[in-house]
């Protein structure tokens, strides 16, 4: 083991989180035969088999599971260690790694190229996940901060709302209700509906929304892609319940319609989410107070939706 390196550390542990080699390597941005060729020099370091395959699948060997719990260890305190120097460097010059849920990626860069405008120097690490991905995210202290609508309840994490998050009923602009006012819950329950998958963020907001109506609802199609869901309503396959802040090119195009349904737009929020005990470095404070103060303006700013219009 002593000839090992943190870089092999660190290949082994991402093919061992998704016991796969080429999702690792789509993580990691490398090759698969690299990643084959970095865990195979682990094996030969280690002297054990880490990895067996039977059919299709991969699975951890025991002395695999093994190695996968001091290799976690030893990257945590290399993290730490890095977040710990990085007040030395204060803002400027530091890395910031933040995730956020499919639905931010419509604004979510917007207001990362406006923090680094303000601060110079800055480093920016952005991935956008889906909810469960998110959640590994913030278990795991994969990231330093985390954007969401539904923070997590079964983790001990500060969670602050920055900006109102609305969803709203959408259609093709020639829809028969494009033009009705006030339009009831039976009404829409007769609607074909195209939807986000069960367990996704959006899901959860349609299922708070609609309450007990949920299980009335004409779902004709469950489908994980936003874009594809708006194609499908644009296409004339059904309506949609989505996030205000995914539609902003199609409202402005005529593309998409906002319909006026009772109690809509639903109103949540957006979150900042980071686990309470982690020691944030100065960069992702800074994000954060950042949020606080302008992150709601700055959204509204760069959407150009607001409920009612």
């Amino acid at each position: 083991m002593k000839n090992a390196t943190l870089r092999q550390l660190k290949i082994f542990e991402t093919v061992a989180r998704h016991l796969s080699f080429s999702r690792a390597a789509e993580e990691l941005h490398l090759t698969q035969p690299a990643v084959s060729t970095q865990v195979k020099t682990l094996q030969g370091h280690v002297g054990l088999v880490l990895f067996e395959h039977l059919g299709k699948r991969t699975y951890l060997t025991p002395a695999g599971e093994e190695l996968l719990r001091y290799s976690r260890e030893i990257i945590r305190q290399f993290e730490e260690a890095e977040e710990a120097l990085t007040q030395f460097k204060g803002v400027t010059g530091g890395k910031l790694n933040v995730a956020v849920i499919s639905a931010g990626d419509y604004f979510f860069p917007r207001l990362l190229v406006e923090f680094a405008r303000r601060h110079a120097g800055v480093t920016l690490n952005l991935s956008v996940h889906n909810r469960e991905k998110l959640l590994g995210d913030i278990a795991n202290n994969m990231t330093d901060l985390a954007i969401m609508v539904r923070p997590p309840e079964d983790m001990d994490t500060l969670n602050e709302a920055f900006a109102p998050h609305p969803y709203v009923i959408v259609a093709p602009p020639d829809h028969p209700y494009a033009k009705r006012k006030r339009i009831t819950m039976a009404m829409i329950k007769r609607e074909p509906f195209v939807v986000r998958e069960k367990g996704s963020d959006t899901w959860n907001s349609m299922v708070e929304s609609f309450g007990k109506h949920i299980d009335d609802l004409n779902i004709a199609m469950e489908i994980q892609s936003i874009e594809t869901i708006k194609q499908a309503v644009i296409a004339g396959m059904g309506i949609s319940f989505l996030s205000a802040h995914t539609i902003s090119l199609e409202l402005q195009a005529g593309s998409l319609t906002v319909l006026d349904v009772q109690g809509f737009p639903m109103m949540l929020n957006w979150y900042v989410v980071h686990r309470r005990g982690k020691r944030l470095p100065p960069v992702a404070q800074a994000f954060r107070d950042f949020l606080m103060s302008d992150g709601a303006a700055l959204i509204q700013r760069f959407i150009g939706y607001a409920p009612g219009r």
